[in-house]
Parts: C-alpha cells; structure tokens; sequence
C-alpha cells in the first residue's frame, strides 16, 4: 500500500493525515473483498525497515492509527467474519499496539469470511530466515525439508500463495514482500497513490489478472 506520504504532500496535509487515508482506503478495499467473495486479502503495512528508519513521530502516529483502528473495527470485523492476521514479529512494538493487535487476531478463531494477513515488522528474507531457523532448532532432517515442509514454517503456514499482486504508487518493485510465496503470483503495477485506490481500481486489477494466462512455469 504505498503512497500515503506523497499523496498528503500533494495535498499539503500531514503525513499522518496521509495514513488517516491510507487506513480509510483499506476499509472500503477490506468490504469490497467481502462483496467479490475474495478469501484471502495480504496487505503491506509496515516493514522491518519502515519502523526503525522513519522519523519518530511518523512511527508513533502509525501507532495510535493501529491502535485506534483495531478498537473501531473489532466488533464490526466480529459480525462480519472478517479475521486479521499478523505475518511479522509484532511483539517489538510498544506493549499498547501488541495488546491491540491480539485483541483484534483473537475475535475470530476459524470459520472466516474474509482473512486479512497484515505484514507489519515484516521482511521477505526476515520470514524465510526465522523459517530456516525454526528448521534447525526443531532438528528437521535435510531430507525431509521440502517446499511442503518449509512452507508450513513461514508466517502463511497452511495458506495458498498469492494469485495476484498489487503495488500501488507507481513503484516497480517487490520491497522484499513474500519472497517465498510470490514464486509465480502475477504481478500488477499502478500509478495510482494508495489512498486513491478504490474498490474500481481493484476490480481493474482483478479484470487484467483474468486476461492473463497462468501456466506456473510450464
């Protein structure tokens, strides 16, 4: 979801105003996906390198943002069926958002409408290192490591892999997102700043990916 900053910029409005927009965008995305049917939506939220590079009072505002939202959509989400998922190592946060964040995984144990992975503290090589590392303390014999096996050591451990992947803001590049799992995932890239991108923009997204002929490397 990438863009938040410089669509506040353009508009000369705060950066936490620009992630007050990003989150509203997510809102309207998260229904849609409801609507359409979509199982499984994996969303970017906040890298290994995000947090600890940005200014601190950027990072403290994404914080309350976190907070708040999970207060306000938790028993929506509750109703709704909708669980929320945390691919990275959100226990590194102040102990609030932490608490916020279980809180909100916890609401919904099985039977999901939707399922909403949000990659926060997250890195691609971070996830497939803790998998490696995860491999070797629990003793795995190399001949029983497999992609079946690693696979179930990642973050998304029982999932599909993605089908399509969307990056907004006109950047063309993975940014170290679900290394493992985007193997053959079809990729979709679009100017648009992601507090511009509307249900519309991701049924133009969806209608491109239908075209598109998958064959998974054969």
């Amino acid at each position: 979801m990438d863009g938040n900053r410089r669509w506040a910029k353009k508009k000369g409005l705060s950066i936490d105003e620009g992630h007050e927009a990003g989150v509203k965008a997510l809102e309207k995305i998260v229904d849609h996906c409801l609507d359409l049917g979509v199982k499984i939506l994996t969303v970017y939220a906040l890298s290994t390198e995000n947090w600890q590079r940005r200014a601190k009072k950027e990072v403290k505002g994404l914080f309350n943002l976190l907070v708040k939202a999970c207060k306000e959509k938790k028993s929506e989400y509750r109703k709704r069926r909708v669980k929320l998922v945390v691919l990275g190592d959100f226990q590194a946060f102040p102990r609030k958002v932490a608490r916020a964040l279980k809180e909100i995984a916890e609401i919904i144990k099985k039977n999901e409408r939707l399922k909403v992975n949000v990659a926060l503290n997250y890195g691609g090589r971070d996830e497939i290192l803790q998998a490696v590392r995860q491999a070797v303390s629990h003793k795995i014999p190399p001949r029983k490591i497999n992609e079946k096996t690693f696979g179930k050591l990642l973050y998304t451990k029982g999932e599909p892999d993605p089908d399509l992947i969307i990056r907004t803001g006109g950047v063309v590049r993975m940014s170290n997102f679900l290394l493992w799992q985007t193997s053959y995932a079809e990729l979709y890239f679009v100017d648009v700043l992601w507090p511009d991108f509307t249900p519309r923009e991701l049924d133009k997204a969806i209608f491109e990916y239908q075209q598109r002929k998958r064959n998974f490397g054969k």
